[in-house]
């Protein structure tokens, strides 16, 4: 139906089909798009930059759909469909005789039955139709023995209770039986779950009442006020500062305002007025917090009172030696600050490999064979990263690592391979050098970055094995990769020996792993290096 919003993905239609839309980024890298609105006219490509439709994952939103936008769509996926085109018709309700079309927008109240239609299932009134396929932000919906409340009823979602996770974007899919023909109606349906408005005026968090605060003359302040709203659907939430006197009443301030969202609760407003330097008015001042709500109004008060000077002359000694004892910390802390935050995570830090869902703590990314680049720099490069890394990181720190010759079964499709031992991955080391760069292994870092960006638990290291140069034809998001991710820099004269500081810096950035030969290794190195540098 035009004036919709509607969802269009690249995949061939199943009547098993599981998911609708996937959002990721490596999908929507992967799919490209043409639209033609007759057969042998030229084909237009569907960019990135579209405004409507746009382009997420493998799927084109429209925001919404006109009549204009019929015509045959073409998609391709890398490595999975070469070709699919798809016929798209997109007519007003008045030309498909559409009665009681729905709503496309549905409130529902949180902790009642309320139940999800799908609009426009009496259009086409005369034509037969199936029955209807809901999915909810890109899943199927069914009836799970673990969630009772939700049921699927003559071609409705049934939910009681609703809850908060039932908010979303739902789609429902039929079958038109046109004579040969087939078509598949599909409508587009956002649910937002709300609550009950408040029946409360705002609540003060702070300050409370009169709160009378100390203040130094020439100094500038900042006078903050926290206020709690209750849900509204339509929020009608201010709060303001006023400074009262005998000059100037009501007179407001400049102030600057911060919203953290509590979902069905409500929200918190921080409304902070700054006073550049407080003067002799401001101590006769009352400042006033106001807030209102649908309901009604609060206030609370702030008073200053004059800050008394104290003078430290006293304590001049005690300061300075507290001061050099200060320095002093700093020194070594600075000096030896790699080993303290080791020892702090061995101990003190929660296991972060606990129950993750992955294999290995590291995938290992470095220029293989058929690289460009002189055979003795790859020699050099292979023997880094298939003996000497694991051989610290592995026997000596206890890390898993992936290496793709030692731990991946042969058989697969390389770039599949490469995605799933990354995914299967807390951390991708990537070992760069000239031939990694221009080399076709430059893949593995794209992809890295990729599932980086979709798995907020993986994380990227550089290792700068060897000088090079950035070729002009790397991908933007390896360049930007390049500049803002961690780096450690590879000296072959003196960062082969385990208890260099490569190696410190290479397990800082590893996962965390509690582990009592980690913790006990540390320890021992840091307190021998603790007593040299007392006794230096």
């Amino acid at each position: 139906m035009s004036n919709e919003e509607f969802v269009l993905q690249c995949a061939l239609t199943d009547k098993d089909d599981t998911h609708i839309f996937n959002k990721s980024v490596l999908k929507q890298q992967e799919v490209k798009w043409f639209w033609q609105q007759k057969d042998k006219e030229p084909l237009k490509a569907i960019v990135e930059e579209s405004s409507n439709p746009v382009r997420k994952g493998d799927a084109l939103w429209f925001k919404p759909i006109g009549v204009s936008a019929s015509g045959i769509y073409t998609c391709t996926i890398r490595e999975k469909i070469p070709c699919l085109k798809m016929i798209l018709e997109v007519q007003t309700k008045s030309e498909a005789n559409c009665s009681g079309y729905g709503t496309n927008t549905l409130h529902l109240l949180a902790n009642n039955g309320n139940s999800i239609a799908c609009p426009g299932t009496k259009c086409y009134s005369a034509i037969k139709k199936s029955d209807v396929k809901w999915y909810k932000d890109g899943r199927q919906v069914k009836t799970q023995k673990d969630r009772k409340s939700l049921k699927l009823k003559h071609n409705e979602i049934h939910l009681n209770p609703t809850y908060d996770k039932d908010a979303g974007t739902y789609v429902c899919d039929y079958t038109l039986f046109d004579n040969n023909a087939k078509w598949t109606m599909r409508t587009v349906v956002t649910v937002e779950v709300i609550a009950k408005n408040t029946i409360h005026p705002p609540n003060f968090l702070y300050p409370s009442g009169v709160m009378i605060l100390e203040a130094e003359l020439g100094k500038p302040l900042e006078l903050e006020c926290h206020v709690q709203f209750g849900f509204e659907r339509a929020p009608l939430q201010r709060v303001t500062w006023k400074r009262d006197n005998e000059e100037n009443t009501n007179e407001k301030l400049k102030q600057e305002t911060s919203v953290y969202s509590g979902g069905l609760k409500g929200r918190i407003l921080v409304v902070v007025a700054k006073l550049k330097e407080v003067t002799e008015r401001d101590l006769r001042s009352n400042f006033t917090c106001c807030a209102q709500n649908s309901v009604g109004n609060s206030t609370a008060v702030i008073k200053l009172k004059r800050k008394q000077r104290v003078f430290l002359l006293y304590v001049l000694c005690s300061a300075i030696s507290t001061v050099f004892a200060f320095l002093v910390c700093i020194a070594f802390i600075y000096q030896h600050w790699i080993e303290i935050v080791l020892i702090y995570r061995s101990y003190l830090v929660q296991n972060e490999t606990a129950e993750d869902g992955k294999e290995f703590d590291a995938f290992v990314s470095y220029a293989k064979l058929d690289s460009s680049g002189s055979e003795s720099a790859l020699i050099s490069e292979e023997k880094f990263a298939l003996e000497l890394l694991p051989d610290i990181l592995e026997n000596k720190y206890g890390y898993k690592l992936c290496l793709l010759e030692r731990d991946v079964l042969p058989g697969g499709a390389y770039t599949d391979e490469v995605v799933t031992a990354i995914r299967q991955s807390r951390r991708a080391i990537i070992i760069l050098s000239p031939a990694y760069v221009s080399g076709p292994s430059i893949f593995e870092l794209q992809a890295a970055v990729n599932c980086a960006l979709e798995d907020k638990k993986i994380k990227l290291l550089l290792v700068k094995f060897q000088a090079f140069q950035e070729p002009e034809t790397l991908p933007p998001v390896v360049k930007k990769a390049l500049r803002i991710l961690p780096a450690i820099t590879w000296k072959s004269s003196i960062s082969a020996a385990p208890n260099k500081k490569f190696w410190k810096y290479m397990q800082y950035h590893m996962p965390v792993k509690t582990t009592k030969m980690m913790g006990n290794c540390s320890l021992k190195g840091f307190f021998q290096r603790l007593l040299s540098w007392v006794y230096r």
